[in-house]
């Protein structure tokens, strides 16, 4: 077996200098007390921690059996929050590639644009879904209308984001080929650019609806349309066997989703 020595010429090899072991172990030990603090800052009631158990099995409990008495208006919130996801979605698609356009550094007009782009895409993701709803039901009143604007506003920055960065990606020898033959930039775009980005564009278009059939299932807790608002009045009156068949039309609702949009990969992409 070969030694130290004789690799490397000497036998006081190390990996690391003291220097660096040291800041490593620096690093660890902040990483270490920082855990420590931010788990001492939380305040824990431990007599509901150790009664959790009974608790969800005095819950369950009273959720047997789900009571399909409501099924019909159940059905028929559970479609306007498809809808909510399903219009959200195609309006910030739409919305979303200019966005995605000027906040790509190859095909940006200029620096300005650039910034403006970035910074519609900073400001959408940055916000919660259930913080636009609260702004939005604010503005336009309780309704599908709030729900599927904020929605859309999430889903800007989501699409323009992955579109631009793909936008970024492009092989960039068709576009000089184009330009070479004095081709408009609306040519140059249509024969160059969206070729190479439309299976992403795709891809993120199904990935963000899918997404947002999850998150409309929700909105209706601040107002802005879709099953939550039963399921918040289902939970307010303590009608646990409906709040147990909303949450099974729930999750039927986001396999669906699943399924629809695994289907929809397989047939596009």
């Amino acid at each position: 077996m070969t030694s130290i020595s004789d690799q490397f010429g000497r036998d006081d090899w190390t990996r690391f200098t003291l220097r660096q072991k040291l800041t490593r172990w620096g690093a660890l030990a902040g990483c270490a007390l920082a855990i420590i603090w931010a788990l001492s800052s939380i305040r824990v009631v431990w007599d509901w921690v150790w009664g959790a158990p009974e608790q969800i099995g005095d819950l369950f409990g009273r959720m047997y059996p789900p009571d399909p008495t409501n099924l019909d208006t159940i059905l028929k919130v559970l479609w306007d929050t498809v809808n909510i996801a399903t219009f959200a979605t195609a309006f910030a698609v739409l919305l979303s590639l200019p966005v995605a356009y000027i906040s790509a550094q190859n095909t940006t007009p200029n620096r300005a644009t650039l910034w403006l782009g970035r910074l519609i895409l900073v400001t959408s993701r940055s916000v919660n879904t259930i913080i636009w709803a609260l702004l939005f039901v604010a503005i336009f009143g309780p309704g599908i209308v709030a729900g599927i604007i904020a929605i859309m506003f999430r889903s800007i920055g989501f699409i323009g984001k992955l579109l631009g960065e793909a936008i970024e990606e492009i092989d960039t020898r068709p576009v000089e080929a184009l330009e070479a033959t004095g081709a408009s930039r609306f040519k140059v775009i249509v024969y160059a650019i969206i070729p190479q980005v439309m299976p992403t564009f795709w891809a993120v278009a199904i990935l963000r609806w899918d997404i947002n059939l999850r998150e409309s299932t929700v909105l209706g807790l601040v107002g802005a349309g879709g099953i939550g608002i039963i399921l918040q009045g289902a939970i307010d009156t303590f009608n646990w066997p409906e709040v147990a068949t909303i949450l099974l039309a729930i999750i039927a609702l986001v396999i669906m989703g699943e399924v629809i949009s695994a289907f929809l990969r397989r047939r596009i992409l």
